[in-house]
């Protein structure tokens, strides 16, 4: 049975507020200094999780709920939130920067099709041909803000740390639309998935890489807002517009995530804006409408 539309449109209205979020990654990312990626990610989720506390607290929401979460929901938390990053993070490591993260970022052309394969009853509609010419149009925008000031990218070498990237794009599509099929788990499980982000991460940065104390309030205060933001809230954001929102519509939205990031890294002094960027930008909202059509 469909959601009612205004259930339907907060849902979605929240995954946007996701994607809004995403958009601080990468500021914040440099505003904390030099602090290891899995290091940064474990200290974050730590935040993500308190976050998650801090909501069911206020909320009235009892963590007893926790212990009826069923054992797929927990596997598919994990899955999907710390096989991503961990995923990712090995792409950075093994492949070049701008190649992986443009290889990466086949995920939301990837929740536009799988969520055309999901049954009705788990809301699923049919793919038609614009869905996937928006769903270009719209990775077309994102490679030319990852592309903006850069040469041509070389795939050439370095294919371990592609097959990261590959498997970091579809770990990230596949959970997000899975998602959907247990959308009677609310989303305060969420919580448990942040958790086993964060012990993960911590174990892949005790094995791969050295502690690094942040060295100013500032680099402090980033990391808070990280936890807090973007590897916080976004994520149950994220679940409640995924499970309960229009997958089509919050896939396309993503591929404004690099784009907005953009700008906000140069409205804080970070990065330059570009006529690139302009043509981005069209690129994703004609992508964005041409798959958006009813």
């Amino acid at each position: 049975m469909s959601k009612p539309a205004p259930a339907l449109a907060r849902a979605t209205m929240a995954g946007f507020g996701a994607v809004a979020l995403w958009a601080w990654l990468a500021a914040l990312t440099v505003l904390s200094g030099t602090i290891p990626p899995f290091q940064l990610t474990a200290m974050a989720f730590t935040g993500g999780t308190a976050v998650g506390l801090v909501y069911a607290w206020w909320s009235g929401r009892s963590l007893a709920v926790l212990r009826h979460v069923p054992l797929r929901a927990w596997a598919l938390g994990l899955y999907g939130l710390l096989g991503y990053h961990v995923c990712y993070f090995m792409a950075l490591r093994l492949a070049p920067p701008l190649e992986a993260s443009l290889i990466n970022y086949l995920w939301p052309l990837l929740i536009v099709v799988l969520a055309g394969l999901l049954p009705a009853r788990a809301g699923g509609r049919p793919l038609r041909g614009r869905h996937i010419a928006g769903a270009m149009l719209g990775f077309a925008g994102t490679a030319l803000v990852l592309l903006s000031g850069h040469a041509r990218p070389d795939f050439g070498g370095a294919m371990t740390g592609y097959l990261f990237a590959i498997a970091a794009g579809i770990i990230w599509s596949s959970y997000s639309v899975a998602s959907r099929l247990l959308r009677d788990v609310p989303t305060v499980s969420v919580i448990g998935s942040c958790a086993g982000t964060a012990v993960g991460a911590a174990i892949m940065h005790v094995w791969l890489e050295s502690w690094v104390w942040p060295v100013h309030a500032g680099q402090w205060l980033a990391i808070i807002a990280l936890g807090l933001g973007p590897l916080g809230i976004a994520f149950y954001l994220w679940d409640a517009g995924m499970k309960h929102g229009d997958m089509l519509r919050l896939g396309l939205a993503s591929y404004a995530t690099p784009l907005l990031s953009t700008l906000v890294l140069a409205t804080m002094g970070l990065g330059e804006l570009s006529p690139i960027l302009v043509a981005a930008a069209l690129l994703v909202t004609a992508g964005a409408i041409i798959a958006g059509r009813p």
